[in-house]
């Protein structure tokens, strides 16, 4: 399983919220967030709540 240090933001690409969009103005989603952004969601989290990604579940290994 792929943890992440509490203090940090985890990888989006390894999270099963983390979603490729149509949209090339807003290319990363968060299914857990509910939003699209330019951005990786965890940077758009951080910079918004202050807090690292609460919602961050990693993807089963093939």
């Amino acid at each position: 399983m792929d943890k992440h240090k509490p203090n940090q933001a985890p990888n989006c690409l390894k999270c099963r919220n983390f979603f490729v969009t149509y949209d090339p103005r807003q290319p990363r989603g968060c299914r857990a967030y509910g939003f699209k952004s330019k951005e990786m969601p965890t940077q758009v989290v951080l910079a918004t709540s202050g807090l690292p990604c609460q919602f961050y579940r990693p993807r089963p290994s093939p």
